[in-house]
């Protein structure tokens, strides 16, 4: 069984260079490492030419194609020999033993009846830290669990619910990837692709399942919640998910949106509000 990680990117080209450095201390190594640049040709540059990585350069005009980016990563991945894959983000650093864990933790899954998406663990480093501080011992001390994630206490998998599917750290089977169906390509730009992901998968007869391996630090960058800078994708895409699965993703941030101000409910739908 051979993993591939997969990761998307849009500029933050110093978590990108960190990150790659980190994939080259992985023991052991995954076949390959595929970097989808998002209408990014720096990326390239990074890139140089680096053994078992692949670059794929998708055009990218205003708004990231986000799911597309992943479903093309992932294609490449299976192209290159991969049978198990790992969508890993751009700002999060893999611990050494990344590739092991959900390897294994695959195979357990794949005992489970339908597909599965395995997520490991992920910490949040604060603001602040320098070139010195990125060891596995200094971020393990400093990096914090997300609060709506559970971390196992045992290296047994644990049922997740599929609504807190969050792609920035998850693995699944090539196979179980093409049961699933992929990410749908009709979200465009930021917010719900991830939580209609988490439907397919349930719609496919799957589970996600909660390790306590397999973890990434995530780096630190500015951020906004609700996220306004994205509020006519977000609205755009909320109304696609509801469409589908007749309820509404993201419901903290549409009525933030809305008590702020940018977003509009109407009849038909969730609407950035007129400038």
């Amino acid at each position: 069984m051979e993993l591939a990680i997969v990761t998307i990117a849009h500029g933050r080209h110093d978590h990108l260079t960190r990150q790659l450095r980190w994939i080259d201390a992985l023991d052991p190594r995954p076949l390959v490492h595929v970097v989808v640049a998002m209408g990014d040709p720096a990326i390239a540059g990074l890139i140089g030419d680096r053994e078992r990585t692949v670059l794929v350069e998708l055009p990218a005009d205003g708004e990231l194609p986000l799911a597309g980016a992943r479903n093309r990563g992932v294609a490449a991945a299976e192209e290159a020999g991969a049978t198990m894959v790992a969508l890993l983000d751009v700002d999060c650093l893999p611990e050494p033993g990344f590739v092991a864990d959900y390897t294994s933790r695959l195979l357990d899954a794949a005992t489970q009846p339908g597909p599965s998406v395995v997520t490991g663990r992920v910490r949040y480093l604060p603001e602040g830290l320098s070139g010195d501080d990125h060891t596995v011992e200094r971020l393990a001390e400093v990096g914090r669990d997300h609060p709506a994630r559970t971390v196992p206490e045992t290296d047994d998998l644990l049922a997740a619910d599929v609504n807190l599917l969050w792609s920035l750290n998850i693995a699944t089977s090539i196979t179980d990837w093409h049961r699933i169906g992929g990410f749908d390509e009709r979200y465009v730009g930021y917010g719900g692709e991830d939580t209609d992901f988490g439907r397919r998968l349930a719609a496919a007869g799957g589970h996600l399942w909660w390790i306590r391996g397999a973890g990434a630090f995530h780096q630190w960058h500015p951020s906004s919640s609700p996220p306004v800078e994205h509020a006519a994708a977000i609205a755009r895409n909320a109304n696609l998910f509801h469409s589908l699965w007749g309820e509404y993703p993201m419901p903290g941030w549409l009525e933030a949106m809305e008590q702020s101000g940018h977003l509009l409910r109407t009849a038909e739908g969730w609407a950035p509000a007129s400038p």
